[in-house]
């Protein structure tokens, strides 16, 4: 972008295909006037404070530039679906020579938006009914209100109002009552949470986004069957949660669905305590590398680590603020939950894991329906490491740590990996666990996975 062709006027010959370059940045102009046409609900105060940039622009490219910039900051206002963009030569009263006028064409959101759908994620499919209002006041608040059901009896419902806020940092505040429940058989409990979050978002950078929160949930765990281990029974019954959380998330991923190139850095900070009777500090860490070797062949890395501390001894620590490590979108070559400590089969997680992957992705053998289907698929090659244990402060720490880094778990293996548009992707792989503890479950051949996060 920033440079057109066109002839040269001064030929006289119309055949004449010789031309001459003009650079964008070198044509001098103004911006005289900007229309929005199309608005109904939304107000002219946000409109204005989202366009008013475009006056700046100096010469053409900057124009350009900057209305596809605006463009962008409509289109996060949550109130229109089609946005478009027409420049002209400026007419009319106050119109300068080298005057432009900018139209943006838009159309809102219906006042109330609602459908059936289907959600992927943690290996399992969900069936999620919604209903949106969108743009409800005119200045791109939103009120949404969703319940899903999943295939492994989780289910969820939810009601949050978001409220956009002015400023160069792309505030926004949303307030969510929710309810969740869900069971875990491979620890032998099941765990309904009803509460409420309040979440404050901005951005430090174009591509640093901060979430800070407060969250305060009322938690019942119970038994799922009368033979969960001791270990489980004696942690069940009703916990009240008081937490404030920090969610510091960097991408510069191409995709977030098999990625081809750049990074994600992702820190999740945790203080429960805050009243209630649970209390710790949690801490959880993401990072991914991909690199394009060649064309689409992939390397990618990832590595993921956390660790828990209780505050005070007159505060609980549940079996579900717990880590737990294993399974086809975790360490691969182990059963779901199948690393760290178990009791009677239960699996009971730990204070501290951490877990690298590294991964490489090429297209299918001779490229099978290149151009087309054939392209949602690529081989997968990959090897898994990592391990899961308590891990105490004070005097503990060095035979803990000791105990901790002589019980590496690794697996390897390969596969075939499926595309599902920007929503999920799925693998199928044959894993090979080659270094696993006495109390894990490895499970040798093939796995199944399904979601959006994988190790």
């Amino acid at each position: 972008m920033g440079t057109v062709h066109a002839k040269d006027k001064r030929e006289p010959y119309p055949h004449d295909t010789e031309q001459q370059q003009i650079h964008l940045d070198g044509v001098k102009v103004r911006v005289d006037k900007i229309n929005v046409d199309g608005l109904s609900r939304t107000k002219d105060d946000i409109i204005i404070a989202t366009v008013k940039d475009l006056f700046q622009a100096k010469d053409f490219q900057e124009v350009i530039l900057c209305a596809q910039k605006v463009r962008g900051k409509l289109e996060g206002l949550g109130c229109f679906r089609n946005i478009g963009i027409f420049i002209d030569t400026s007419s009319g009263p106050g119109a300068t020579p080298e005057g432009l006028e900018v139209t943006f064409h838009v159309r809102e959101l219906k006042r109330i938006v609602g459908g059936v759908n289907t959600l992927v994620g943690n290996n399992e499919g969900s069936l999620a009914v919604g209903m949106r209002m969108p743009n409800l006041f005119g200045r791109g608040e939103k009120l949404h209100t969703e319940y899903s059901y999943g295939a492994k009896k989780t289910s969820a419902f939810t009601v949050s109002y978001t409220k956009p806020l002015r400023g160069s940092l792309s505030p926004i505040i949303t307030g969510t009552v929710f309810q969740a429940g869900s069971e875990w058989p491979w620890s032998g409990y099941k765990q309904i949470e009803r509460g409420l979050l309040i979440d404050f978002g901005f951005n430090s950078a174009p591509w640093i986004r901060h979430n800070l929160q407060w969250e305060g949930a009322w938690r019942d765990v119970s038994c799922l069957t009368r033979s969960a281990a001791f270990q489980v029974r004696e942690q069940t019954g009703p916990s009240l949660k008081s937490s404030v959380r920090h969610i510091l998330l960097l991408d510069r991923r191409d995709t977030a669905i098999l990625p081809s190139s750049g990074s994600l850095v992702k820190l999740t900070q945790e203080l429960a305590g805050l009243g209630g009777d649970v209390g710790f500090f949690k801490n959880d860490l993401c990072l991914q590398g991909n690199w394009t070797l060649l064309p689409d062949m992939v390397l990618q890395a990832t590595l993921q680590a956390g660790f828990l501390t209780r505050i005070s001894n007159n505060l609980n620590v549940s079996i579900c603020d717990q880590f737990f490590l294993g399974g086809p979108m975790s360490l691969r070559g182990f059963n779901t939950r199948g690393v760290g400590p178990h009791k009677d089969g239960n699996a009971l997680g730990a204070s501290a894991y951490w877990a690298g992957g590294l991964h490489l992705f090429t297209p299918l053998p001779f490229n099978p329906g290149k151009g087309g289907f054939g392209d949602l698929f690529r081989t997968h090659i990959f090897i898994n490491a990592g391990n899961l244990g308590n891990v105490y402060l004070g005097q503990e720490i060095p035979t803990s740590l000791k105990a901790y880094t002589k019980t590496t778990r690794l697996s390897y293996g390969m596969g075939v990996t499926l595309r599902l548009g920007q929503m999920a992707r799925v693998e199928l792989n044959y894993c090979i666990p080659v270094l696993f503890q006495r109390e894990d479950q490895p499970n040798p051949g093939v796995q199944y996975g399904i979601g959006i996060h994988f190790l």
